[in-house]
């Protein structure tokens, strides 16, 4: 059940933050602009240092707000996948997918999003029990290689990352993305600090993923 909620609420989100920064505390605040900007879905990435402190400093924050989910991204291996569950993450995103990480995503009822880029990498992972692919880099297919996936597994549920903005947001879930992830140019300011401008940043997305939904 708790990760049928999970799933339901990364989808319900919409627009997931891919969250790096050189440091645990900007990480956090960086989180936290983009949540004042109306986002709901956090992966902050195991680039991050102290990236397990940070996700745990989030998910205590935010714990009174079921509409947040925080997850753990750059997840290699089974390990860190635990270190990160145990922090509190609610899913686990991997560039590639790992079996390990898999299945000790499984014991813990959390979602595993591994990156695949082609049909054979997506079975495999769904025949490990995979709810959702992260198609990456998005940014080498285009939102018309969803529906090429779909066509022969139309079953398979995907979140494009890499290449994903404002201006084709609406092409991925046109094509049938069941969320995105963002990262580029929407924490890009938080390179400099400059949070607030973050926060517009989300604002723009979010109004934008609204209008795609018809809310």
């Amino acid at each position: 059940m708790q990760k049928l909620n999970f799933l339901k609420a990364l989808q319900s989100a919409g627009v997931i933050a891919v969250i790096r920064h050189d440091t645990k505390d900007g990480a956090i605040k960086a989180s936290e602009a983009v949540i004042a900007g109306g986002m709901k879905g956090i992966e902050l990435t195991f680039t991050v240092p102290d990236a397990d402190q940070a996700i745990r400093e989030l998910k205590e924050r935010y714990e009174g707000n079921p509409e947040i989910i925080i997850g753990a991204g750059t997840v290699l291996e089974a390990f860190t996948a635990r270190l990160a569950i145990l922090a509190g993450a609610q899913f686990i995103v991997s560039p590639t997918f790992d079996l390990s990480t898999a299945e000790v995503c499984h014991l813990y009822q959390i979602p595993y999003l591994p990156g695949c880029m082609t049909i054979s990498e997506a079975q495999i992972a769904l025949k490990a029990g995979v709810d959702i692919i992260k198609l990456f880099p998005g940014n080498l297919y285009g939102p018309a290689i969803i529906k090429a996936f779909k066509a022969p597994v139309p079953h398979l549920n995907i979140m494009p990352t890499g290449g994903v903005d404002v201006d084709n947001l609406a092409e991925w879930f046109e094509a049938g993305a069941v969320a995105v992830g963002v990262g580029g140019n929407l924490l890009a300011p938080a390179k400099t600090n400059n949070f607030a401008k973050v926060t517009e940043n989300a604002s723009v997305y979010m109004a934008k993923y609204q209008q795609i939904k018809g809310e």
